[in-house]
């Protein structure tokens, strides 16, 4: 099991190649071909994809003659991960600043129905003592 160090040093063809597997749950070579932009060759996402079996990330199944790669993590563990990194790392551990920026960034962009949810969550942890 990859854990949250590895899980946020993936490349942008890595990440792009694992979003396509838990999108799809299970996925071949081709699936990912099929689903990536600008993809490389057949020989690269298959060497990629052996790559994230090797780092753990994804595991496989024989399906007749091809391979069948799935993911090792689900995805919220993974989701968590990446996040907890991020905060870490740009916000020095404060999710405050992060949420702050996070709202910033999409201010024009939410609905009320959005923020309504995100004070709904900041109160339930509010009274959970969080």
């Amino acid at each position: 099991m990859p854990d949250a160090s590895t899980a946020s040093d993936l490349s942008r063809r890595e990440r792009q190649i694992m979003d396509v597997v838990y999108r799809l749950g299970k996925a071949s070579v081709n699936d990912v071909l099929d689903r990536i932009p600008e993809p490389p060759s057949y020989s690269a996402v298959r060497a990629l994809m052996r790559i994230l079996e090797e780092k753990g990330h994804l595991a496989h199944e024989q399906d007749g003659p091809r391979y069948l790669y799935l993911p090792t993590v689900p995805r919220e563990s993974a989701r968590r991960s990446a996040l907890s990194h991020m905060v870490r790392t740009f916000f020095g551990g404060s999710t405050e600043a992060a949420v702050a920026a996070l709202l910033d960034e999409s201010r024009n962009r939410m609905s009320e129905a959005e923020l309504e949810r995100i004070a709904s969550l900041i109160e339930t942890a509010r009274s959970q003592g969080h």
